[in-house]
């Protein structure tokens, strides 16, 4: 059956993709054998905007835990300040450049998603300059896109139907509320077959 092995084939490529964005270890930091860790791209379609993420995979019941979305604001701060020094599973303090195992992290209860946004900021990117341009809207639409790719088949759809919590810090409190407005909104759509398993948002400073 032509249909079957073309589909098949697609869904290989699409497991390959990800693989491929696996983290093994990182300096100062065990191997990761206990936990998955991804970093990699997602592309806007349309654009030339390629947003960076990083999964932490939970350390306790990954295949039931919830994810957990997570923005630093800025506009302009990367969330790798999130994972570096903050919420992973190790951190480094300010006066420290060492990483050390972080027994509060996020990761001992949930899945971490680290988004850095807008394109632009961090290893998030875009073709032009004018792309980097972006207001409140402009970005939470770019955010909204990114999580409807990262949780399809393409990517990472066996975190579909996890619950969902975006979260974040300082001008995240402007992140999260609109971007998860348009979750919401999708999620309203009965034209959409796909609904974010949506359960709240969470801002701090």
């Amino acid at each position: 059956n032509k249909i079957a092995v073309a589909a098949g084939a697609l869904v290989a490529g699409a497991m390959a993709a990800v693989e491929a964005d696996r983290v093994h270890s990182l300096p100062q930091m065990e191997n990761f054998t206990r936990y998955d860790v991804f970093s990699g791209h997602i592309p806007i379609e349309g654009t030339g905007k390629n947003y960076h993420y990083m999964f932490v995979g939970s350390q306790g019941d990954p295949t039931n835990d919830p994810l957990v979305v997570w923005f630093n604001g800025g506009p302009g701060c990367s969330s790798m300040i999130g994972f570096a020094q903050e919420l992973g599973p190790y951190k480094m303090d300010d006066d420290d450049p060492a990483f050390l195992f972080n027994p509060y992290s996020w990761n001992n209860f949930s899945n971490q998603l680290y988004i850095e946004s807008p394109a632009g900021v961090g290893f998030s990117n875009c073709s032009t300059q004018e792309e980097c341009n972006f207001d409140d809207n402009t970005s939470a639409e770019d955010n909204y896109q990114v999580l409807l790719s990262w949780l399809s088949e393409e990517y990472f759809g066996e975190y579909a139907n996890h619950d969902l919590f975006i979260s974040g810090e300082s001008y995240a409190g402007i992140y999260v509320p609109y971007v998860t407005r348009l979750l919401h909104n999708h999620n309203q759509n009965p034209d959409h077959e796909f609904k974010f398993n949506l359960k709240g948002w969470m801002v701090g400073d």
